[in-house]
C-alpha cells in the first residue's frame, strides 16, 4: 500500500494513495486538482549513509569501510515530490544521488537485524542533493533543498535486490539494484539505532551508486525504485 500526504488549502491530510487519489478520514483528494503531494513524513532528521555500493567507492576512489559511514540532514533539507530543488547560491558544482530510505514508525533504540522490519513503516525514496565544492560533509549536503524526499510510502516492499535508475532530463545516470549495497538495509538500521534513538518519520537512507554528473538550474531529476515509484524534482534557479 502507498502512504501519502496531500496540502489541501493549507492543511495536510495523510492517506492511501491510489491511482492520483489520496484516500484520507477527511475524504479523497486528487493529486494536482485538490491539493499537491507533501513530504511522506515529518521526520526529527534524516540519516543517510553514504560510501554503500561498490562502484561509489570505485568512483570516488574511497576505501571499502568497516562500517556504515553516516551523515544527518535536518527537515530543513527536505522538498516534497514535485517542488523545485533551489539550486545553492554558494556552490557551483551540485550533483544528486537517488536513495532508497526506510521511513521509522514508533520510537525504538538499539535494535537487532530481526527487529528492524518490525519498527519500518515502509519506504521512500531521497535525493541527496550534494554541494560538491564545498569543505566538509556537513557543509556539502545539509543545507535548504538538499534532500528532496517522496513521492509516497510503500508499506508493501522487499529492500533486497530490487532495481532502481536516475534521470537527468531524460537521459540515464544512474543504473543498479540494491542487491549491490556493500551494507543491507537491516544492518543499517540495527547499527544506526545503537547510536540514535529513531522517533516515529525518522528517515534512513542506504546510500547511491555512482552519480556521473552534475545537476543545473532548469534540469528535471527522476529517481525511480522499483516497487516504490519515481521521486520528481526540478531544479530551480539560485535565490538571491
Amino acid at each position: 500500500m502507498k502512504r501519502a500526504r496531500i496540502a489541501v488549502d493549507g492543511e495536510i491530510h495523510a492517506g492511501e494513495y491510489r491511482d492520483g487519489v489520496v484516500e484520507t478520514d477527511a475524504g479523497q483528494f486528487v493529486v494536482g486538482e485538490d491539493g499537491t503531494l507533501a513530504p511522506p513524513c515529518n521526520p526529527s532528521a534524516l540519516y543517510c549513509v553514504g560510501r554503500n555500493f561498490a562502484e561509489t567507492l570505485d568512483q570516488m576512489e574511497y576505501d571499502v569501510p568497516d562500517q556504515p559511514a553516516f551523515f544527518i540532514k535536518p527537515p530543513a533539507s527536505i522538498v516534497a515530490h514535485e517542488e523545485p530543488i533551489p539550486y545553492p547560491t554558494f556552490s557551483d558544482e551540485v550533483t544528486y544521488a537517488g536513495e532508497l530510505c526506510a521511513v521509522v514508525d514508533e520510537r525504538c533504540h538499539d535494535l537487532t537485524e530481526d527487529e528492524v522490519p518490525d519498527v519500518i513503516r515502509g519506504y521512500t525514496i531521497m535525493n541527496d542533493v550534494d554541494a560538491l565544492d564545498q569543505p566538509g560533509r556537513t557543509a556539502r549536503k545539509a543545507f535548504d533543498g538538499s534532500g528532496p524526499l517522496g513521492p509516497w510510502i510503500e508499506t508493501d516492499l522487499d529492500p533486497h535486490g530490487i532495481d532502481m535508475h536516475t534521470d537527468i532530463n531524460g537521459e540515464r545516470r544512474q543504473e543498479a539494484n540494491t542487491e549491490l549495497m556493500l551494507f543491507d538495509p537491516y544492518e543499517i538500521v540495527s547499527f544506526l539505532s545503537e547510536r540514535f534513538t529513531f522517533r516515529p518519520g525518522d528517515v534512513i537512507a542506504f546510500g547511491s551508486p555512482a552519480n556521473p554528473g552534475l545537476i543545473e538550474p532548469g534540469d528535471t531529476v527522476e529517481i525511480f525504485y522499483e516497487g516504490v515509484g519515481t521521486l520528481r524534482n526540478e531544479v530551480a534557479p539560485p535565490e538571491r
